[in-house]
């Protein structure tokens, strides 16, 4: 199973017993570096985390980990959108025999505290693929291609900027893209894929929870 990437808070928290965000120190020294440079924000989205596979032959869901369950509304809804013949040619005509896993969110009534504000229905949004056999992430425009061939959402790209107008944007509390939501916050990458010394891919987030 692969796990998605675990997605780091932009800023270091107060150790003095605020807990609070300290803004400007950041966790991530290659963050830090390429603060000024062009990152892409999309929205994040409140909903819990699901893998579609394919393995080459069919398609299978995971939830973020081994151990988590997906609730029968989901895993049914899921099934309508990638399940049957016609979606696995869809996969094959995409993708062949080689392995991929769609990374997104399960999200609407139900799913978390603000899922109904999405969307009176759950469904499936995508925010992220990857070749396991190439250890590969795809692009955004590649996403884009691939959310119109199943005709699934896919997250939105708030802004494209430094950090410091994604967290700028977020202080401001606006609201979500999708439904009547309120935005809860927008996840961060560098325009150009980049990993940190330790091999980690470089990915932030900026909640709105944290800077209220």
């Amino acid at each position: 199973m692969k796990e998605y990437t675990k997605i780091e808070t932009i800023f270091e928290r107060d150790t003095n017993g605020t807990k609070k965000l300290i803004e400007g120190k950041f966790n991530n020294e290659t963050v830090e570096y390429l603060k000024n440079n062009e990152w892409v924000c999309t929205e994040k989205i409140d909903g819990t985390n699901i893998g579609v596979i394919w393995d080459g032959h069919k398609v299978s869901f995971q939830g973020r980990t081994e151990k988590a369950q997906i609730p029968a509304y989901l895993a049914n809804k899921l099934l309508e959108m990638f399940g049957g013949i016609i979606n696995e040619e869809l996969f094959e005509q995409k993708f062949g025999d080689m392995k991929v896993i769609l990374f997104g969110e399960g999200y609407g009534s139900k799913i978390q505290k603000r899922g109904s504000d999405y969307r009176e229905d759950v469904s499936f949004i995508l925010f992220d693929i990857y070749l396991p056999e190439q250890d590969l992430w795809l692009k955004r425009d590649s996403l884009e291609d691939i959310a119109q061939t199943f005709g699934i959402d896919i997250v939105p790209v708030i802004l494209r900027g430094t950090l410091q107008q994604a967290v700028d944007y977020v202080k401001t509390k606006p609201d979500s893209k999708i439904g009547k939501a309120k935005l809860e916050g927008l996840v961060c990458k560098p325009a150009v894929d980049v990993l940190d010394r330790t091999g980690k891919r470089v990915i932030v987030k900026i909640k709105v929870c944290d800077f209220v």
